[in-house]
């Protein structure tokens, strides 16, 4: 029995430890996935500018980096991104802190507040910060100071718009670190800061990197809050990529400017694979409910304090501001606007897109839940080249012009085999594509968190690899799971860059009913676009405030 014993143990152990066809297994679906959806229409997109006459002209690519006026683009689209990573951290860790340390009175209430902003469609973040710092603003009116003519207004407006990926992302594993082993460290001397900085903070770096390599991808490929509060000062190269396509239809340029950012962003993504790869380790979880506290002294309730100050002045009010302008009809009347088919913007009423937001949305979920899923297990052990690129496949939609991808899925989906360009699978899948990197990022800390000697232990007493994913991981990460599927409906209702090219007009979503608003003139189309804003914001708070009230013991958030 020993010997049978000694046999089986070292086999199973060297079989967990192996990629193999279970791994193999796990990356066909989501390759594939990425490969229709995303490759096949961005290099579509790519081969109808660069190629002419069946011969590609690379030669293109000196000719539009020689162009003084796209190197400003590239200069400019780098350094805000980075200084928008930056800002965004140092405002928003304090928050993930409080969320994950203290308990207090309306907590999960705020943080569905916290996540709204993420989803609203950039068009819309950028004229609540218009209302606000431009002209005729709160600024403007209070204190005759205007922002919008500057770089800060961006910068504010990023922060507003990716403050829930810090506060979700690291505050969640925040949530579940053990504190006694923070407390062992200062029983033997260390001061609350060296304690901090050994033991809490090389345990985050995971958590950290992960939520700044999202902000910076967002950020790097911002467009709506550009192109509104940027006017013609500033321009980012998704902004550019929109211009030279829809504006003066010069594929040829948009191509270059493509591939260069998909170019930016695989290097991005290869050094945080090797980064964050060197620094994973398995970490103690406890449940997160054991480790929320009231605040303790002045100086933890005046971290509060701040803390809520800065949620009410930077995330509260410009919402506040779009609710009151919806309201500023009388009896409601940019709501019961939205029922009527008057505007002549659309074949159907306004306040359709709700539906088709939603029925969008949910589809989108569960493709993203599907795919991130079956992803996030094929990484969970760490081996070779191939994973690690598989890796930073994942997280490139994030960073790859959306533009870019709309366009690609009207030229390459209208033929069979995949004639899809009439079909409503189309809006799904391309809001899936946003959705699967924040499915991988919140599943994949917790996934690799978990000791492997379960698995081990799980395989040696002769379970198949399906069953040790759901008698021991699932478990584990079922509140995870069910944070990722929110964040990928969340994500789906609010977008917009790829959208907007392949809705119909008889089945438009929010976002793209509030774009299509705002760019008309008058009171009435502007006041519509607020109301349906503001549903936007109510449908998703109550989607987080619902996903918010779902408790499992030892489970984390992310």
């Amino acid at each position: 029995m020993d010997l049978t014993r000694t046999e089986v143990t070292p086999r199973a152990r060297r079989k967990s430890r192996r990629p193999g066809a279970a791994r193999l297994g796990l990356m066909a679906l989501p390759v594939a996935f990425f490969g229709v959806f995303f490759a096949y229409p961005v290099a579509a997109i790519v081969a109808r500018g660069l190629k002419v006459d069946g011969i590609w002209q690379f030669g293109r690519i000196g000719d539009v980096l020689a162009q003084s006026d796209i190197r400003h683009v590239l200069w400019f689209t780098t350094w805000q991104a980075l200084a928008s990573t930056a800002l965004t951290l140092l405002i928003a860790l304090p928050g993930a802190y409080v969320f994950a340390r203290f308990d207090f009175r309306g907590k999960q209430v705020l943080r569905a507040v916290v996540t709204v902003p993420f989803v609203l469609p950039t068009v819309v973040v950028g004229t609540a910060f218009l209302a606000l710092v431009g002209r005729g603003g709160l600024l403007d009116e209070l204190w005759g100071v205007r922002l919008d003519t500057t770089v800060w207004a961006i910068l504010l407006a990023h922060v507003f718009f990716n403050y829930a990926v810090v506060v979700r992302t690291v505050g969640g594993l925040w949530s579940q670190l053990d504190p006694r082993q923070e407390e062992a460290a200062r029983m033997l001397g260390a001061s609350r800061f060296a304690a901090w900085r050994k033991v809490t903070l090389p345990a985050l770096s995971p958590a950290v990197a992960a939520a700044a390599l999202m902000v910076f991808l967002f950020t790097f490929t911002s467009f709506g809050v550009v192109q509104i509060l940027g006017g013609p000062t500033f321009s980012t190269l998704e902004v550019e990529i929109y211009r030279q396509t829809s504006e003066i239809f010069d594929l040829s340029t948009a191509a270059v400017l493509t591939i260069i950012q998909f170019v930016a962003v695989g290097a991005i993504l290869a050094v945080h694979a090797w980064t964050v790869r060197r620094r994973e380790t398995a970490l103690r979880l406890v449940a997160p409910e054991t480790t929320a506290r009231r605040p303790r002294g002045a100086g933890q309730w005046a971290l509060l304090a701040g803390v809520l100050a800065t949620i009410a002045v930077l995330l509260v009010l410009p919402l506040a501001v779009l609710v009151q302008r919806s309201l500023d009809a009388p009896d409601f009347g940019y709501y019961r606007a939205l029922t009527t088919d008057d505007s002549g913007i659309f074949l159907v009423p306004p306040i359709e897109a709700i539906g088709n937001s939603l029925e969008y949305a949910l589809a989108a979920t569960a493709i993203a839940v599907l795919i991130g899923g079956l992803a996030a297990a094929a990484l969970t052990r760490r081996a070779g080249r191939l994973v690690r690129g598989f890796d930073a496949l994942l997280m490139l939609p994030l960073g790859v012009s959306a533009v870019t991808v709309g366009f690609g899925f009207l030229i390459a989906l209208d033929e069979p085999p995949l004639n899809l360009r009439s079909s409503w699978i189309l809006v799904p899948l391309a809001q899936a594509l946003v959705g699967v990197p924040f499915v991988v990022r919140t599943m994949l800390p917790v996934l690799r968190a978990v000791d492997g000697r379960l698995r081990e232990a799980a395989a040696v007493l002769g379970a198949s690899p399906w069953r040790v994913w759901r008698e021991v991981d699932l478990p584990m990460v079922r509140r995870a799971l069910l944070v990722a599927a929110g964040f990928a409906f969340a994500v789906s209702l609010g977008e917009f860059g790829a959208t907007v090219f392949i809705a119909r007009p008889d089945n438009p979503t929010l976002p793209v009913a509030v774009a299509r608003l705002l760019g008309r003139a008058g009171d009435l189309n502007y006041g519509q676009a607020m109301a349906l804003s503001t549903i936007l914001m109510v449908v998703c708070a109550v989607a987080l405030l619902l996903l918010e009230r779902v408790r499992t013991d030892r489970t984390g958030e992310f």
